[in-house]
């Protein structure tokens, strides 16, 4: 009989993991719905000011483009062309 009441809890406490992980997802997309619709908000605030997002895409970046990076250096400190 301890072991019916053993499974018993497992089952218990299996149900319980399942509810709360439920839970969880639930929340996180509820979260992601409303972090789009307050983008979508400031978006129309911005363009009602003026503001149009930059349709090319193109953002600032610290990396070097491959062109301008043609000399490689090696372990030992050697610079050598690519």
């Amino acid at each position: 009989m301890p072991d019916e009441s053993r499974s018993a809890d497992v089952e218990k406490l299996l149900a319980d993991e399942k509810a709360i992980e439920d839970r969880k997802q639930a929340l996180i997309a509820d979260l992601l719905k409303q972090k789009e619709a307050a983008i979508r908000d400031f978006d129309d605030k911005l363009a009602k000011l003026g503001h149009h997002a930059n349709s090319s895409g193109r953002r600032r970046s610290h990396h070097k483009k491959a062109a301008a990076a043609a000399e490689v250096t090696t372990k030992a400190g050697a610079k050598q062309k690519a």
